[in-house]
């Protein structure tokens, strides 16, 4: 860091010590922004870009998605795990939204486990398909953290209150896979 420029004027030495102390603040703040707090943000809500109906969901036709590419694997997978990944493999009904590119297809590998092989996918989106739970799962990870800053008045005691700007963060659901009613029995994420 530089050094402290030096100031005839007291006033202005007042002030070059009352922005110091704010921007010592605004970087603890920042470095308070542990992943913990960070998963504890919250949540932006936004609207589900696919409007359909029940009626238009149950009538669409069964769309099942399988993958571009399979890259094999050498590695012998662990026995201890075939009960669960006969679960995640089960394919289930959801419709994938990308908020970022909307209406763009989702193009992403899986590797759910060791000693399974490598898959490319293709999922189209805004529209009901069906895919193995463990892809619309890692669908459903995909979210990131915005840090934005708010201008806030901040009270010190005896030092009175500065006006600045203090670190926030949000949760923005980057990719989704909501999960759909296709007529039969459809379990997904997790819930029977």
């Amino acid at each position: 860091m530089t050094e402290k420029p030096k100031v005839t004027n007291s006033a202005a030495a007042k002030e070059l010590d009352q922005a110091a102390k704010q921007f010592d603040q605004f970087d603890q703040s920042i470095k308070d922004l542990t992943q913990d707090r960070m998963n504890q943000a919250p949540k932006m809500e936004t609207e589900p870009q696919t409007k359909l109906s029940t009626n238009q969901i149950s009538d669409a036709k069964e769309y099942y998605v399988k993958p571009k590419t399979v890259v094999s694997c050498r590695d012998k997978f662990n026995e201890k795990y075939r009960d669960e990944y006969n679960y995640m493999k089960q394919y289930v009904a959801f419709i994938a939204e990308h908020s970022e590119l909307k209406g763009e297809n989702i193009e992403m590998w899986t590797k759910p486990y060791a000693g399974v092989p490598a898959e490319e996918w293709v999922i189209p989106t805004n529209k009901p398909i069906f895919a193995p739970r463990y892809v619309a799962e890692q669908i459903k990870s995909k979210f990131y953290h915005r840090i934005v800053m708010k201008d806030s008045t901040t009270s010190r005691g005896s030092e009175g209150s500065y006006y600045g700007q203090l670190a926030a963060d949000t949760t923005i659901q980057r990719l989704d896979a909501i999960p759909v009613n296709k007529g039969r029995k459809s379990i997904f994420m997790g819930a029977e």
